[in-house]
């Protein structure tokens, strides 16, 4: 269902499925994380991209790839040192970070080293977590819908395919990690067929705001099932 969630959200607006389902995968197989989700992130852009291709911003993409390098590279850093029960409570922090920029809606100038700069952040938080959307969706947020929507998905399929070749490398992506990503292939399709008649059609604020509800409380939940419950 989370996955579900997040591939409708993440079909009509560019991003959102990690902020979605990362919580709610970390809090039930945090063994699983974020191999799996990680599966989806690579797979789900592609759909995107077969309708918009054309209207990738093909300089910023650059950029944002040129930060994220090294981002990964910190980010498998995390999951190697970082045992999987702090990295639960940092899936759930980041989650919250970018509940409270997106709500607050915060204007980002783009440039290069702004760019540059959110491709590293999501290098960092989408190779530890799952989650690497947010901070290139606040640098695009002021872009028009078919370019932020293929540019982000350019990127998310790139960035996510960097991601589990160097999880691979480091020996922390499991067998069962791909195998369930590959069974979260359904519930991300339906969901981004759904996404296509719903985008006209369903008001765009109000699915924001339960959308950034959901999200914050999956965070929540997280955190006290890492800190409360099993502190």
């Amino acid at each position: 269902m989370a996955v579900f969630v997040g591939a409708v959200v993440q079909g009509g607006v560019g991003f959102g499925l990690g902020l979605v389902a990362a919580p709610v995968l970390t809090m039930l197989e945090p063994d699983l994380m974020p191999g799996a989700i990680q599966v989806v992130n690579m797979t789900l852009p592609l759909f995107t991209l077969a309708a918009e291709w054309r209207r990738v911003d093909w300089r910023g993409l650059g950029f944002a790839v040129l930060g994220r390098v090294p981002g990964s590279v910190l980010g498998a850093l995390v999951v190697v040192y970082v045992s999987v029960y702090t990295r639960g409570v940092l899936v759930a922090v980041m989650v919250l970070v970018a509940v409270a920029l997106t709500a607050r809606a915060l204007s980002v100038p783009r440039n290069g080293v702004t760019i540059t700069s959110a491709g590293f952040v999501s290098g960092v938080t989408g190779t530890a977590t799952g989650i690497g959307g947010p901070p290139v969706a606040l640098v695009y947020q002021t872009a028009k819908g078919p370019q932020i929507r293929a540019t982000l998905a350019m990127f998310f399929f790139l960035s996510a395919a960097q991601s589990l070749v160097i999880l691979a490398i480091v020996d922390e992506l499991p067998g069962r990690a791909l195998a369930t990503g590959g069974f979260l292939l359904v519930p991300m399709v339906v969901g981004f067929l759904v996404s296509g008649p719903l985008r006209r059609y369903l008001d765009g604020g109000r699915v924001r705001a339960a959308v950034l509800v959901v999200a914050a409380a999956s965070a929540l939940a997280l955190i006290v099932q890492n800190v409360v419950v099993r502190g």
